[in-house]
């Protein structure tokens, strides 16, 4: 079963998730992260308090790169996808930001 990452980078991808949503992604309030067998869960709060799960991050053992898969709310699951650079990982703001301009969209409120 994968690991769950330390507590201190559980802390610091929040942070991260946060301050890019801060600059780029208004329409989100915040950025939920929460963490189950080797994975982080993140959803969106938006201004009116709604929740929209966007994203699971497959725990890679590194910081800087986490495997990303997206979030099919047609099926209510998460499916193992590529980010624009073709890649199946990629840095936390690189997810978000593909995330996002699936939900929310590809201009900042």
């Amino acid at each position: 079963m994968p690991k769950a990452p330390p507590d201190s980078m559980q802390h610091h991808l929040g942070v991260r998730l946060n301050s890019r949503a801060k600059e780029r992604w208004q329409q989100l309030a915040r950025v939920d992260v929460r963490f189950r067998t080797g994975f982080a869960y993140v959803s969106g709060e938006l201004k009116d308090g709604d929740q929209v799960p966007l994203f699971r991050l497959p725990f890679t053992g590194v910081l800087h790169t986490w495997g990303f898969a997206s979030y099919l709310a047609s099926r209510g699951t998460y499916r193992d996808n590529s980010l624009p650079t073709g890649l199946p990982f990629g840095s936390p703001e690189d997810c978000l930001d593909c995330a996002c301009y699936l939900y929310l969209s590809d201009q900042p409120a």
